[in-house]
């Protein structure tokens, strides 16, 4: 049997939850990134490093909640502290006193937190940075990057997949798309061309680069964007919705100290339960105040409801975590690990003698097939490669993954063991060039 025959006889289990799923949800699944072929796994439980789909295979999980489990599954530190608040309530409909910790856990960890406003989403978080940058501003246009992923709202789906001419997602305006410029990173006069041209309300960047990391940006580059944006009086925004909390304690700001005006937050923030946040500079975030010296500040301040926003499951799922990952020994055990299987899945390679490499840093895994470092770095080889190693027990993503803080020295040699095993299978295939 081929790579998906195999899957699919294995998998009798997950095959039945997609087939009736199929006939319920688009695609069968939730996320555009769940999709699979020929179908995705679904998960009965997790603990750790590991996840067991429904029919009792286990996986080394290197998705890690999409990037939000810098701890791993079900981390004690963290679902200790949550069972207590479960059984005091899951939404009070009123303030609580955890809102303030964990803002103030932000505040102390990340070097652009001066002031905090929660949301439920990376999505919501990025959206309310643009507007305020708007309302402080009073200009409109936006600066981003090509490829770079900023969530889901209209204005996050200029330019993010080639052909960057096309949309992500049909349903957007185009009076919406005409107020998003977007342009390749790495080119400071580019940028600084870009921002003379007209006036522009913010420059938004995922600022490790996009995909958090696929396509890699120059560090040098990005201190010098901070100066430009600073010159040109230009807010900057960093996109730290993967990197925060990951590259370091206080994400990749800290790690390289360059500071952003807002920031904005999800993922590891909540340790795991849904939840975002804009973090920054006192002038932007206060501008969600409803009360000025005159009274209701009606019509100058920025509208911001949200049924679930900061709610207290999430709010001490993130305190906790926070407080647990603050001193840096969870990031030296995940960046150990991402160094350990980074050099591990070189050697598989050059032994092979194979045209492709493994890149990145820190915690994060990626592979390239093409030569390319960006979305398309694993061509046509990302679904195969991606089914073939949970073949082995190993659940990537197609075109890479990243480590956690509670995965052993034999998990990743484990992996490492299924990559190479995963390549015999696509070279028996004929999916490989040597």
């Amino acid at each position: 049997m081929g790579i998906y025959e195999r899957y699919e006889a294995e998998r009798p289990k997950s095959r039945a939850a997609y087939e009736r799923a199929r006939r319920l949800l688009p695609d069968g699944v939730e996320h555009d990134m769940r999709v699979s072929r020929p179908f995705s796994i679904y998960v009965e439980r997790a603990e750790g490093a590991y996840k067991w789909d429904v029919d009792g295979h286990r996986y080394v999980d290197f998705i890690v909640g999409h990037g939000a489990l810098l701890l791993g599954q079900n981390h004690p530190a963290v679902i200790g502290p949550v069972r207590e608040a479960l059984e005091l309530g899951t939404h009070f409909g009123a303030s609580h006193e955890a809102i303030a910790e964990w803002a103030d856990r932000v505040c102390r960890l990340i070097p652009s937190a001066e002031m905090v406003r929660f949301h439920s989403s990376g999505t919501e978080a990025t959206m309310m940075a643009i507007r305020m940058c708007r309302a402080l501003t009073g200009r409109e246009q936006v600066l981003k990057f090509e490829a770079h992923f900023h969530g889901w709202h209209d204005y996050a789906t200029v330019a993010v997949y080639e052909p960057f001419d096309t949309p992500t997602s049909a349903g957007v305006p185009g009076a919406v798309q005409d107020t998003v410029t977007a342009i390749p990173v790495n080119d400071a006069a580019q940028v600084r061309d870009t921002l003379a041209a007209r006036e522009y309300a913010c420059v938004i960047l995922e600022p490790s680069g996009a995909g958090g990391g696929s396509a890699p940006t120059d560090v040098e580059w990005v201190r010098e964007l901070r100066a430009i944006c600073t010159e040109m009086d230009v807010p900057l925004i960093f996109d730290e919705v993967i990197t925060g909390f990951r590259y370091s304690p206080g994400g990749y700001q800290q790690e390289f100290g360059i500071t952003p005006d807002l920031t904005t937050l999800a993922k590891i923030l909540a340790g795991g339960f849904p939840g975002g946040a804009v973090a920054g500079r006192r002038e932007f975030v206060e501008l969600i105040e409803m009360r000025d010296e005159s009274g209701w500040n009606r019509g100058k301040r920025i509208s911001h409801p949200g049924t679930f926003n900061a709610n207290p499951l999430s709010a001490t799922a993130g305190v906790a975590c926070l407080d647990y990952i603050a001193d840096g020994k969870a990031h030296a055990v995940a960046n150990r690990m991402g160094d350990r299987l980074r050099a591990g899945m070189k050697k598989v390679i050059d032994v092979r003698g194979l045209k492709a490499e493994v890149f990145g840093s820190h915690s994060f895994v990626r592979l390239s097939f093409t030569g390319r470092r960006d979305r398309g770095a694993m061509g046509s080889l990302g679904a195969p490669l991606q089914t073939a190693m949970m073949l082995h027990g190993v659940h990537i993503g197609g075109g890479g993954g990243m480590t956690s803080a509670v995965m052993t020295e034999d998990d990743i040699d484990l992996t490492i063991d299924a990559f190479e095993q995963s390549l015999k299978l696509l070279g028996e295939e004929g999916l490989l060039v040597d």
